[in-house]
């Protein structure tokens, strides 16, 4: 049976983490890589910032642009239906997600209570928890399903093989961003109330979720990872009071996401991992 795994990354076409993590697996692998985006403009502009730094050697037609808006659970929606329906255009048969990022997050650092603002605590809500389970509603299926594992011999055995001829991992990886900021543990200054709570919610979603593919005996795991600070807009105004060797360009951090999560094996799931590959505390 022939096998067909494919990336995702949500949202991954217009901004920061999401466009460098696209451009990271255009550039790294052979697999076909589906980028949301929820800006007016054209898929041809779109696909042309994207791809204009990667040269001529990478083949236009493996990006694939998803219309998504994080704040509204029809287009999520949508956008897992275009994903279907491209897929059977492309005769892509027992297509699956060999990785997912879900990179969606805002930030707003109150420093004290006074600070905290209603329209504010709702929106960072929706886009650092609620976007991201509505993304498991909706995308979850096209994980790989339990019954795949009767194409291989092992836990450890690849289930295919990409077009470069190296092993596909045989648990697929879900991982959404998260933050250091989100542990309970690890917070000794408090402030950034919202954020940090956001991320705290979101850490238990992801330990959720992974539980609930490990009962359905799903080949797949999903973690947790934070990139350190980025330097994009999220982060611009904290750029200045980040330790160096916690600050990273885009790429360099999109570098470091996906070696972890594609060196995590299945002990290490339901778990939230820095940019180095250590823990965070929950």
């Amino acid at each position: 049976m022939s096998l067909n795994p494919f990336v995702l990354i949500a949202p991954g076409a217009t901004r920061g983490l999401g466009v460098a993590l696209t451009r990271q697996f255009l550039r790294t692998t052979n697999l076909p890589v589906y980028a949301s985006h929820r800006g007016p403009a054209s898929e041809d502009s779109i696909k042309k910032i994207i791809l204009e730094p990667l040269g001529k050697e990478i083949d236009p037609a493996r990006l694939n642009l998803l219309k998504l808006d994080l704040t509204s659970e029809d287009s999520i929606a949508g956008a897992a239906q275009s994903l279907s329906e491209s897929l059977e255009q492309k005769n892509l048969s027992n297509a699956f997600i060999h990785t997912a990022f879900i990179t969606g997050g805002m930030l707003v650092p109150e420093k004290k209570p006074a600070d905290l603002d209603w329209n504010t605590l709702k929106e960072t809500f929706q886009i650092n928890v609620i976007s991201h389970l509505l993304i498991i509603k909706h995308f979850a299926r096209f994980l790989p399903p339990s019954g795949m594992h009767a194409q291989s011999q092992s836990p450890d055995t690849a289930l295919s093989k990409d077009i470069n001829g190296d092993s596909l991992p045989y648990v697929a990886k879900w991982a959404h961003v998260s933050a250091r900021l989100g542990s309970i543990q690890d917070n000794e200054r408090g402030g950034w109330y919202s954020y940090r709570s956001s991320k705290a919610a979101l850490n238990q979603v992801i330990k959720t979720f992974d539980l609930h593919l490990q009962q359905h005996h799903t080949q797949a795991m999903c973690v947790g990872v934070h990139p350190g600070t980025v330097k994009t807009d999220l982060s611009k105004g904290f750029w200045a009071s980040t330790r160096r060797q916690e600050l990273f360009e885009p790429m360099d951090a999109a570098a470091n996401l996906i070696d972890v999560v594609e060196n995590l094996s299945t002990h290490q799931r339901g778990k939230v991992w820095d940019w180095s590959g250590k823990e965070v505390p929950w």
